[in-house]
């Protein structure tokens, strides 16, 4: 993707908990990471200097999208709607920290440092949650519970980065893809080889992270067309979009995720917002987090639930 030279925070990281998390009245750690309320202090080192997008928000049109388009597609196996199968949850990264933020709950969790790589600028998980990330450098393979990287080779890779369910651009196994500007291309997650696919189309293109999900839908952050940015869906067999969803009113959203029907958004700037859908239009609703943050990217399962549970 075309962005300009980012440069990691030298601040300490700190995140904060919703409302509903505080009445539930967390404050504590766990095995997985800290956990942080009003008033906390997270960890988290700063990571190298790096290139990605321009900090910044603000609000922007959105421009004339393709036609069609579906929030809740066929499933691709023709098998319905998968069925949640893990804890909710979904995973944000700065240059050099690893959290999740559970979706029902709006906790959010401090991983920890990375270690064995620096510099992240994307990750992804597939149908099992098994985390792939890519640096300025190199792929990795990352642990989620440690935040451990382990190489799978150097070279240069998208920082916006999804797996697609299996069926999609291969009948037997899930594919990585990602995008380099406008140009869509799928990755070897064994041999790190890439190949071009094809192309977003209508003037646009990646502004930061793309992910998919099994019936719900292939989304991507764009710039373009008076986008800065949008949200688009886009087909996951071509690359092309199908449908511009309009605005997030947000700048520089370097990652995204999925979960029940919502896609989750997470700056460079460190805004942290939810984004609903309903009909022809999005509704986007920031998650109140401490100052001082930046996001590089984010992502969550392709097996994630694409509706919300039962109230």
């Amino acid at each position: 993707m075309a962005r300009s030279v980012r440069t990691a925070p030298s601040f300490t990281y700190a995140l904060v908990f919703v409302a509903t998390a505080l009445a539930l009245g967390c404050n504590a750690t766990n095995g997985t990471g800290t956990v942080f309320s009003t008033g906390g202090d997270g960890g988290g080192g700063s990571g190298a200097a790096g290139g990605g997008g321009t900090a910044g928000g603000g609000t922007a049109g959105g421009g004339t999208g393709g036609e069609g388009g579906s929030f809740i597609p066929p499933d691709d196996d023709g098998g319905g709607i998968p069925e949640p199968t893990g804890p909710a949850e979904v995973y944000g990264h700065s240059s050099s920290t690893l959290y999740k933020l559970n979706p029902d709950t709006k906790e959010v969790v401090v991983i920890g440092t990375f270690k064995g790589c620096s510099s992240v600028i994307d990750l992804a998980l597939d149908a099992d949650s098994n985390i792939i990330a890519t640096t300025f450098n190199g792929l990795y393979r990352i642990d989620k519970v440690t935040a451990q990287c382990t190489t799978i080779t150097s070279g240069s890779y998208p920082n916006s980065l999804s797996f697609v369910p299996k069926g999609t651009l291969d009948p037997n196994v899930e594919a990585l893809v990602g995008y380099q500007g406008s140009t869509y291309v799928r990755i070897d997650p064994v041999s790190g080889q890439v190949t071009t696919i094809g192309q977003i189309g209508g003037g646009y293109s990646s502004s930061g992270d793309i992910v998919s999900v099994k019936g719900g839908g292939t989304y991507l952050t764009v710039k373009g067309q008076n986008c800065n940015d949008c949200l688009i869906e886009v087909d996951p067999k071509t690359g092309a979009m199908v449908k511009n969803w309009g605005s997030v009113g947000y700048g520089s959203v370097f990652g995204i995720a999925f979960w029940a029907g919502s896609v989750y958004g997470f700056s460079d700037s460190g805004d942290l917002f939810e984004i609903t859908f309903a009909a022809d239009k999005i509704t986007t609703t920031p998650i109140p987090t401490m100052s001082g943050l930046s996001f590089w990217g984010a992502g969550s399962t392709t097996s994630a639930p694409v509706v919300p549970p039962p109230k």
